[in-house]
């Protein structure tokens, strides 16, 4: 950041506007605080986010409640088993002119060139079709027919996702969950914000949420991100607690290299100093911090570490291992 006046002038208005935000997300969105939380970091950090849970729990309100919040465009992709590339990136049809016959190609862009992406329940639908993502999020581009298309300016993906253990769902190849930023998962509501959200939802119409940031506003404070300080040791810190999750290598613990069948890349240290930046912002504060990075581990993490078959074997998930890492690597 320039100045220390500049700086705090900066927290000070993204402290309103983050208000202003949250206020209109409980127009339509009852408890999930941290959820929310996460969905901002992505938002500061410029990646994408990745929301897991059961079906009911309301991610896909969550996702389309944020998209109502921005001035950007916003499209919906429904992943089902038959959806196809094309259907995502959009096609090349052939017109004829009316009055020499001539044949030309015409491209119909698909849901993919908007700002904000909905795809929900991603992992309903064949890897293929999965795939037409990579580039897109990656290179915030997307190449048809040789052509190589870039994508509105600020881009963001929202997806949804089902456990894996339900039926009907393929798991994210890991190329593409690495793509991820973060990945949220929504739990149940505790029973009083639940009793709450009953009411709210079966009584009269809600207000619905009112735009709160438009596309440069929000260029500017995932820039503003970028210029948050990380400190040696927190940027140490990040990069042990990734190189510590992966087997064989230096730091990992030999419990670990036998519950871990592989771990996160440099990508995954990427995405914890970034969130962490992010969360430092978002709570008011001018650098980052160890304890950002230990609160944004496991969303950062779960879905870049894979469990082996004993951890399997032995009911551990991408958390509790997660929690060995903390545990394990000191500050």
């Amino acid at each position: 950041m320039t100045s220390d006046t500049t700086a705090a002038e900066a927290l000070d208005k993204l402290t309103e506007t983050r208000q202003r935000l949250v206020a209109e997300i409980r127009k339509s969105v009852v408890g999930q605080d941290e959820v929310i939380e996460q969905l901002l970091i992505s938002l500061l950090a410029r990646g994408h986010c990745l929301l897991t849970g059961i079906p009911g729990l309301g991610k896909t309100l969550l996702v389309k409640t944020l998209a109502n919040c921005l001035t950007l465009g916003f499209k919906r992709i429904q992943f089902t088993p038959d959806l196809m590339p094309t259907d995502v990136l959009g096609t090349e049809v052939v017109d004829e002119d009316p009055n020499g016959g001539k044949l030309s190609f015409r491209f119909v862009p698909g849901p993919i060139f908007s700002q904000v992406v909905l795809a929900d329940e991603i992992n309903r639908t064949p890897p293929k079709t999965q795939a037409a993502l990579l580039e897109a999020m990656e290179e915030r581009q997307v190449t048809i027919a040789g052509e190589t298309r870039p994508l509105q300016s600020p881009f963001f993906v929202l997806a949804t996702q089902n456990p894996i253990e339900l039926e009907g769902t393929y798991p994210l190849p890991e190329a593409q969950l690495d793509r991820f930023l973060l990945n949220p998962v929504i739990q149940y509501l505790p029973q009083a914000d639940e009793i709450r959200m009953v009411g709210d939802t079966t009584g009269q119409d809600r207000p619905q949420p009112q735009p709160v940031l438009s596309g440069p506003e929000i260029e500017t404070l995932q820039s503003l991100t970028r210029q948050v300080p990380a400190s040696e040791a927190v940027l140490s810190y990040a990069v042990r607690l990734v190189s510590a999750s992966r087997p064989g290598q230096p730091g990992c613990d030999p419990w670990l290299t036998d519950r871990i069948k592989w771990g996160a890349g440099s990508r995954g240290s990427q995405a914890l100093v970034l969130s962490a930046k992010a969360r430092a912002l978002l709570q008011g504060r001018p650098n980052a911090s160890r304890e950002d990075v230990k609160a944004m581990a496991k969303s950062a993490l779960r879905h870049r570490i894979l469990p082996s078959f004993l951890a399997e074997s032995e009911g551990l998930s991408s958390d509790d291992l997660i929690d060995r890492l903390l545990e394990q690597v000191s500050d």
